[in-house]
C-alpha cells in the first residue's frame, strides 16, 4: 500500500517503523527539520517537510494515488483539516489520531461521518479504558478490547474459595452477555463444554459485555475488598476518560493535579472523586496519604521519567498497583525491573489500531494464548459466506472454536447460541492454531 503519514511525533515514528517492516510504501510529512532528519537517519522511508495540511504538499507526496492518508500530528485540528484535504486531494482512505472528546465522542457532530474520515483514533481513551479493566481485574490477563471496550476478553485465575470451583460450565449460571471461552489447567488450555468442571488454580478465559463483566468475573475470584482505593498523578483527558470508566460504588478515586484551575475544572466535571489541588511530581504530596491502603496508583504526568519515578514510589511504599503510563516505549521494558506492575504506551495503541485498520476485513490472530494452545481471531463475515443465515448453534464450530463476541454496525454482543450470522458482521472468535482455513471457508473471510 502507499501510505502517508502525516506528522513524524511518536505516534508518527512508531506508524512508520511498523508498516516499513511491514513492506509498505511509506513517506512521511513533518515541518521540523530535525524530525525529518530522524527519519531519515533509521527508516528507509520517503520524507517530506511541510505543512500537511496544504494540498500542495500533499500532492507532492503522492496524495492523489495513496491508499492511505494517517494524520499523526499533535493538532487535533491540523488532523481534521488534514483528512479532509487529502481526501479532497485524491487519498483513498484516512485514519485520525485525535485527543480530545470533542471529536471522538459524537455529541454535537459526527467529525467522521462529516469529514469523511475512513477512522478516527484516539490513543488517550483506548489507554484509559485499558487501564481501567487493569484496576477492575486485579490478578487478571487482559486479553482483548472489543469494540471500543464495550465487550470484555480476560484471563482469570480461579481462586481456592471462589463459587465456580467445583461446578461443571452448564451449573455456573453467568449473567446473561458472558461466556466462558476456554479454560487453562496446568501447562494446557482448552474450549469447555456444559460438563466441564471448574477447578481451583484453573485459569479462565471469560468474556462478557462490559455492563455484566465484574458480576460474571465475582463467580471465578474470591475478592473480599469492596470499595477499592485508588490515586491519579495529574489530570489529562486520559484521567476524565479514566474517572469515568471507574465511576462506580466500588471505588474511591483521589486525583493530584498541579494546576489549580485545571483542577477546579475538574473537580466540577467528575464530581464523584475527590481532586486535590497539588503538584503530584513532589513526592511530598503524598506524606499525609495512606498509600499502603491504595489498591491502585496511576501515573499519568506528561513527563515519562516523572511517571516512572512516582509509580515505582508507590509501589515500594505499600500501594498494590502501581501503573504508569508511557510515551516512550524504548522504557517499558525497564518497569517490571523498578517495580511498576503495569505500564501502558498509548503510542503503542494507536498504531495497533491503524494495522488493525490496515488489515480491514481479513482474518486476523490477535493474541495466543498458554504457549499457543489457543489463539484469538478477529475477522469479519463476507458476503458468500456459507454461514449467512445460519444460526451459531448450526454452523458447528464447537469444540474446535467458538464465537466469543459479535458487532454489527453499532451494536455489540456477546451471542447465544440462537444467534444467527449475518453479513458484515465482525466476530471475535476463539480457538486452537489452525484454523484459519476453515474460518475461511466458513465465514467467506480474506
Amino acid at each position: 500500500m502507499n501510505i502517508i503519514i502525516c506528522g513524524a511525533g511518536e505516534v508518527g515514528l512508531h506508524a512508520a517503523e511498523v508498516l516499513e517492516a511491514r513492506a509498505h510504501n511509506v513517506t512521511v510529512i513533518d515541518k521540523s527539520p530535525s524530525r525529518i532528519r530522524k527519519i531519515e537517519d533509521t527508516l528507509d522511508v520517503r520524507t517530506l517537510r511541510g505543512n500537511c495540511a496544504a494540498a500542495e504538499i500533499l500532492t507532492e507526496a503522492g496524495c492523489k494515488s495513496a491508499d492511505l492518508v494517517v494524520a499523526a500530528t499533535s493538532s487535533d485540528e491540523i488532523n481534521l483539516l488534514t483528512a479532509a484535504v487529502a481526501k479532497a486531494v485524491g487519498a483513498k482512505k484516512t485514519v485520525v489520531r485525535v485527543h480530545h472528546s470533542t471529536y471522538f465522542t459524537q455529541r454535537g457532530l459526527d467529525y467522521q461521518k462529516h469529514l469523511g474520515i475512513d477512522q478516527l483514533i484516539c490513543p488517550e481513551y483506548s489507554t484509559a479504558q485499558a487501564i481501567a479493566q487493569t484496576i477492575r481485574n486485579p490478578g487478571a490477563h487482559a486479553i482483548e478490547n472489543f469494540a471500543r471496550g464495550q465487550v470484555e476478553m480476560h484471563e482469570i485465575p480461579v481462586s481456592e474459595k471462589a463459587a465456580a470451583a467445583g461446578l461443571a460450565l452448564s451449573n455456573l449460571g453467568l449473567p446473561r452477555g458472558s461466556r466462558l471461552a476456554a479454560i487453562g489447567r496446568e501447562d494446557r488450555m482448552f474450549i469447555p463444554d456444559g460438563a466441564s468442571v471448574i477447578q481451583p488454580g484453573d485459569r479462565v478465559v471469560l468474556v462478557g459485555n462490559a455492563s455484566v463483566f465484574q458480576q460474571a468475573r465475582k463467580l471465578f475470584h474470591d475478592d473480599k475488598v469492596r470499595r477499592r482505593k485508588v490515586a491519579i498523578m495529574g489530570g489529562p483527558p486520559m484521567a476524565v476518560w479514566l474517572c469515568r470508566a471507574l465511576k462506580t460504588s466500588d471505588f474511591s478515586i483521589r486525583l493530584f493535579e498541579r494546576k489549580p484551575e485545571r483542577a477546579e475544572e475538574l473537580a466540577q466535571k467528575l464530581d464523584w472523586i475527590t481532586v486535590i489541588a497539588a503538584d503530584p511530581s513532589d513526592l511530598a504530596t503524598f506524606e499525609e496519604e495512606n498509600l499502603e491502603q491504595l489498591n491502585a496508583f496511576v501515573s499519568l504526568l506528561d513527563d515519562d521519567e516523572h511517571n516512572i519515578l512516582g509509580s515505582a514510589w508507590a509501589k515500594s511504599k505499600g500501594v498494590k498497583q502501581s501503573i504508569a503510563v508511557i510515551q516512550r516505549a524504548d522504557y517499558l521494558h525497564l518497569l517490571s525491573s523498578v517495580g511498576i506492575d503495569r505500564a501502558f504506551s498509548p503510542r503503542r495503541v494507536a498504531v495497533r489500531e491503524l494495522v488493525r485498520f490496515i488489515a480491514g476485513d481479513s482474518l486476523q490472530r490477535i493474541a495466543s494464548l498458554a504457549d499457543g494452545s489457543i489463539d484469538v481471531y478477529r475477522f469479519r463475515v463476507g458476503p458468500k459466506a456459507n454461514c449467512l443465515g445460519k444460526s451459531l448453534s448450526e454452523i458447528k464450530l464447537a469444540p474446535q472454536g467458538g464465537v466469543a463476541a459479535v458487532q454489527h454496525g453499532e451494536h455489540v454482543e456477546v451471542p447465544s447460541a440462537d444467534y444467527v450470522l449475518r453479513e458484515g458482521d465482525l466476530l471475535l472468535v476463539i480457538g486452537p492454531p489452525g484454523l484459519e482455513s476453515r474460518l475461511r471457508k466458513m465465514f467467506g473471510t480474506k
